[in-house]
């Protein structure tokens, strides 16, 4: 099993950007495809992006290419999720998904899960 942290959530205003992370307990990160899910309050789990273990993305939607990018970075069994431009309706907890063999965008696939960092994006 792996544990998982986010961390760099927090209040920010529209049009602002922020970087969250996602810091792995495995030696075996670069093996693992690492996902972004949100859940904003009355709402579904929803799929943002993912990243294969081959550095393959995947968006939810195109309207977040360019605004939202997925990295990581293996030698600090590390994610990322870069969110700039960031718009109102972006409001909701952020959760860091892994898991060794799944790489869609079911959140039944993933494993493991992180505890969620709550990013509020003021209008």
């Amino acid at each position: 099993q792996v544990q998982l942290v986010e961390s760099g959530g927090g209040l920010v205003q529209a049009g602002d950007s922020l970087r969250l992370s996602c810091a792995a307990s495995v030696r075996t990160f670069s093996r693992y495809h690492i996902a972004w899910f949100r859940q904003a309050p009355g709402k579904e789990r929803e799929f943002v992006v993912g990243i294969a273990w081959d550095n393959i993305e995947t968006y939810d939607k195109d309207s977040m290419k360019g605004r939202f990018t997925i990295s990581r970075d293996n030698d600090k069994n590390t994610g990322y999720l870069q969110m700039n431009h960031l718009k109102p309706e972006a409001t909701a907890v952020y959760y860091c998904a892994a898991d060794d063999s799944y790489s869609g965008t079911s959140h039944d696939g993933y494993s493991d899960w992180g505890q969620g960092t709550q990013v509020t994006v003021s209008s």
